[in-house]
């Protein structure tokens, strides 16, 4: 999944436009945008629009932001919306891979309830939005065949340490959030998962944007939330590789595949390692997801 996009699980018309926004996935928010007199209204709305949206041939990835188990709302989010069958949950405040087994126990309850096949819902942990769950990080591995990925958040985390700003006046993550960042990265590494990079919360700024996803492709990230349809583009386009990259992870891969035991290969006049046929593999399943 390239491109993620937020929307509030009650947005009425902005979630028929998501669907048709080109993102990869459609995140129904059940959290940070829902008020909580609103929670019980938009859990019913989320519902009708998952069972909807299942009569569509082409879709998005459907995907569901349910509140934290530290709210006491978990349960009731899980109640409401399992019957819709999302793709995957999105776990907010994730704090390591105890926090994902729990999640895991109450999804294959729902499950059998609903008569949805064992572990069909996914799960998708915003690891790193705690202090905790930095400290954490790096037990996610194994803890769940539904994990499909990891991504983490610096609003939360900069509203726990009670920073002024999780941002520069350039617009770049000051250190304890470069820190959170790079800890998502190893922490998915580790897991085996693929990392997502954040939102970039300055919507209108769009090279901002493109420079700033830039960077997490760079870096090993490979895809990114999107909090309005306007970045989808920039956030596809960078997250998509180019035909040049895609013709040289092909030769890369082809390369070694004529010579298995080798170490090194050569192509082209330049010398290519494991770890070059490791990105190029990498590189061409993102073209298959």
């Amino acid at each position: 999944m390239r491109s993620l996009l937020f929307v509030p699980a009650d947005g009425g018309s902005k979630l028929d436009k998501a669907m048709a926004s080109g993102a990869d996935a459609v995140i129904l928010d059940l959290e940070d945008s829902i008020a909580p007199e609103r929670k019980t209204r938009a859990r019913a709305a989320a519902l009708e629009f998952l069972k909807a949206a299942h009569g569509q041939k082409q879709r998005p990835r459907l995907l569901v932001r349910i509140n934290g188990l530290d709210t006491g709302m978990t349960d009731a989010d899980l109640d409401a919306v399992l019957p819709g069958k999302p793709d995957a949950i999105v776990f907010p405040k994730a704090e390591g891979g105890s926090s994902v087994v729990h999640l895991d126990a109450k999804l294959t309850a729902r499950e059998a309830i609903a008569g949805i096949p064992e572990g069909q819902i996914k799960i998708l942990a915003q690891a790193v939005e705690s202090a905790a769950g930095l400290f954490a990080a790096g037990t996610f591995r194994d803890a769940s065949a539904r994990l499909i990925g990891l991504t983490w958040g610096p609003e939360d985390l900069s509203a726990e340490l009670g920073a002024e700003a999780n941002r520069d006046g350039a617009g770049e993550l000051t250190e304890p959030y470069r820190l959170a960042r790079s800890m998502c990265l190893y922490a998915a590494a580790a897991a085996k998962l693929p990392a997502i990079e954040t939102v970039y919360v300055d919507f209108r700024n769009s090279e901002g944007l493109r420079r700033d996803t830039h960077d997490a492709r760079r870096d090993g990230f490979t895809g990114r939330l999107a909090i309005h349809p306007a970045q989808l583009p920039v956030i596809n386009e960078v997250f998509t590789p180019s035909p040049e990259q895609v013709a040289k992870a092909k030769a890369v891969v082809a390369a070694f595949a004529a010579q298995p035991g080798a170490g090194t290969v050569g192509i082209d006049g330049k010398m290519y390692d494991r770890p070059h046929l490791v990105r190029a593999q990498r590189l061409l399943a993102q073209t298959k997801g």
